[in-house]
C-alpha cells in the first residue's frame, strides 16, 4: 500500500499564485498611502478641502519656479504689443538644456547691475557675434549687414533709433531693444554703462510665449520672422571677406 501523501487539485488550489501575493502586497500599500493621506487630512483644520488646496499651492509654486511664470508689464516700453497692465507667461525652460535666445525672441530678464535693481521684458536684437548697426539709408536697422524691417511690431511713428549706435555683442550676451523705441530704456541708453548694455545670457529668465490677461488680449506671442534671413555672424564676415576681394 502506498502511504505516500498525494497532492489533490484541493491542495494546489490553496496554495497562493504569485500574481495573488503581489496583488495582496499593492493593496497594503495602497491602503497604507490612502491611510497617510486619510491621517494628514485630519491634522490639518479642515480635512480634506484643506489638503487639497496645500497641494494645489505646492504645485502652483513649483510650476512658477521651474516652468512657467507669470509677468506683470509695468511700462509702455513694449507697445503696441504688450500694453501696461498685460500678464504674460514666461516659459522658463526655453533656454534650458542647451537652448539659447534668439534674435525676435521676447525675454524677460534680471537687469540687476546693468540695467537696474527689476526684471525687464525687451526684444532680442542681436545674440553674440552679431555686429548690430543703426542704420542703413532707409533708416532701418542692420544686422551683420542684413537690413531688418521691424514694421510689424515697431510702435507707430517711432524710429528703430533716433540716436546712431555700431556695436559688436561680445558671446554669451544680448543686445536687447523695446518695440516702443521711443519710450524705452534698453541697450542703447547703458552702451556707456557697466556691461556695454548688453545682457547676460545666464540672466535671462525666460522667453514670453503667451498673453494671458486679459482675456480679450490672449494670443501667442510669437519670435518675430523678421530676423530668419540675418546671417550668422560668421557667414557675414565671410561674405564680407569675398565681396572686398571681389
Amino acid at each position: 500500500m502506498d502511504a505516500e501523501p498525494q497532492s489533490t487539485e484541493r491542495d494546489r488550489s490553496s496554495r497562493p499564485t504569485e500574481a495573488e501575493e503581489l496583488s495582496a502586497t499593492e493593496g497594503t500599500e495602497g491602503r497604507s498611502r490612502f491611510s497617510l493621506v486619510s491621517r494628514t487630512a485630519d491634522w490639518l483644520p479642515g480635512g480634506r478641502i484643506s489638503l487639497t488646496v496645500l497641494a494645489s499651492l505646492v504645485f502652483l509654486l513649483l510650476l512658477s519656479r521651474f516652468v512657467m511664470q507669470p509677468f506683470q508689464i509695468p511700462s509702455g516700453s513694449m507697445e503696441p504689443g504688450l500694453r501696461i497692465g498685460d500678464r504674460v507667461l514666461v516659459n522658463k525652460l526655453a533656454y534650458r538644456f542647451g537652448a539659447e535666445p534668439n534674435r525676435g525672441d521676447v525675454v524677460v530678464f534680471d537687469g540687476t547691475g546693468h540695467f537696474g535693481t527689476a526684471d525687464y521684458i525687451k526684444r532680442v536684437a542681436g545674440v553674440g557675434g552679431d555686429r548690430v548697426v543703426c542704420c542703413d539709408r532707409q533708416g532701418r536697422i542692420e544686422v551683420n549687414g542684413r537690413s531688418v524691417d521691424e514694421s510689424t511690431f515697431l510702435y507707430p511713428g517711432d524710429k528703430p533709433s533716433e540716436a546712431p549706435f555700431d556695436v559688436v555683442v561680445p558671446d554669451g550676451t544680448l543686445f536687447v531693444l523695446g518695440d516702443h523705441r521711443g519710450d524705452s530704456s534698453d541697450s542703447r541708453d547703458h552702451l556707456g554703462s557697466p556691461g556695454g548694455g548688453m545682457v547676460p545670457v545666464g540672466d535671462v529668465i525666460g522667453r514670453a510665449d503667451w498673453i494671458a490677461w486679459p482675456t480679450d488680449h490672449w494670443t501667442r506671442l510669437d519670435p518675430a520672422d523678421v530676423y530668419a534671413r540675418v546671417p550668422d555672424p560668421e557667414a557675414n564676415e565671410l561674405n564680407t571677406t569675398v565681396g572686398a576681394h571681389g
